[in-house]
């Protein structure tokens, strides 16, 4: 079996963090998977949601929204606010986005604030959401380490890392980080959510008018924790970088672009 761009079954896409992308956010990155490139920002609220102070409960919050540009597919895509209100796409999203990072953020030491994680979505070549949780915890990683120096909080608040990535069954083969062409044909489509230290936060999984047998699902969660953990080293160097480099300039973001 071929890949549509010449990768082994178990290899990811190029995948790249480029920190500090957006100037007035507490965090930020533009993750890329491949030709899917998402902007990442974490964005710092003093105050939390009124449904926590009603019901009297300690600790801040952090919150997700996820959007697709219009130019991120090959059809403009129509803003949300246009249609006059948000898609199930992107409302199951972003409500994953949030559910994966909470896992991973000690509420408590963040403090009474609310943290705001936008994901949007540059270009689109499949696994946006899997880049979008991936990119949303580094971003919120920046955005502790910013809070922590100011003195704003006492102790860092993520527990550990947090990064997701896809995996189906394409002509008949399991294989790791599918492309659009992959994920528009495969008949196994999986999004998996991980720790970097190994525990599931989320599986989504479903055939596409197939089914899929035990060994085969096994051995998509297999090469989803190898995934993963590639993944959770590049973050790791990106968080570290981001402490001792400032925004990235239009020279930095148009050389990411270039890569692919």
């Amino acid at each position: 079996m071929k890949r549509p761009d010449g990768r082994e079954p178990n290899q990811l896409r190029e995948i790249s963090f480029l920190p500090n992308v957006a100037a007035h956010a507490t965090g930020s990155v533009l993750v890329s998977f491949g030709n899917t490139r998402v902007i990442c920002s974490a964005t710092v609220q003093e105050d939390v949601p009124r449904w926590m102070k009603y019901q009297k409960v300690s600790g801040g919050w952090l919150t997700a929204e996820y959007s697709m540009l219009p130019y991120s597919t090959l059809e403009r895509k129509a803003r949300d606010i246009s249609q006059g209100r948000l898609d199930g796409r992107s409302s199951e999203i972003q409500r994953l986005i949030g559910r994966s990072l909470r896992a991973v953020v000690d509420l408590q030491k963040l403090g009474p604030r609310t943290m705001w994680v936008d994901c949007d979505v540059l270009q689109a070549d499949g696994g946006t959401r899997t880049a979008a949780v991936s990119g949303g915890c580094v971003a919120v990683a920046i955005a502790c380490n910013r809070l922590l120096g100011e003195g704003k909080i006492k102790d860092f608040p993520m527990k550990q890392l947090v990064a997701a990535v896809s995996a189906g069954v394409y002509e008949q083969t399991p294989i790791l980080d599918l492309n659009y062409p992959e994920d528009k044909d495969a008949a196994v489509d999986f999004n998996v959510v991980m720790t970097e230290a190994g525990q599931f936060v989320e599986v989504q999984g479903s055939g596409e008018e197939a089914v899929f047998t035990a060994d085969e699902m096994t051995a998509m969660l297999t090469l989803s924790a190898k995934g993963i953990g590639e993944i959770c080293c590049l973050q790791k160097q990106a968080i570290l970088t981001a402490d001792h480099s400032g925004p990235a300039d239009l020279v930095s973001l148009v050389s990411s672009f270039s890569k692919s």
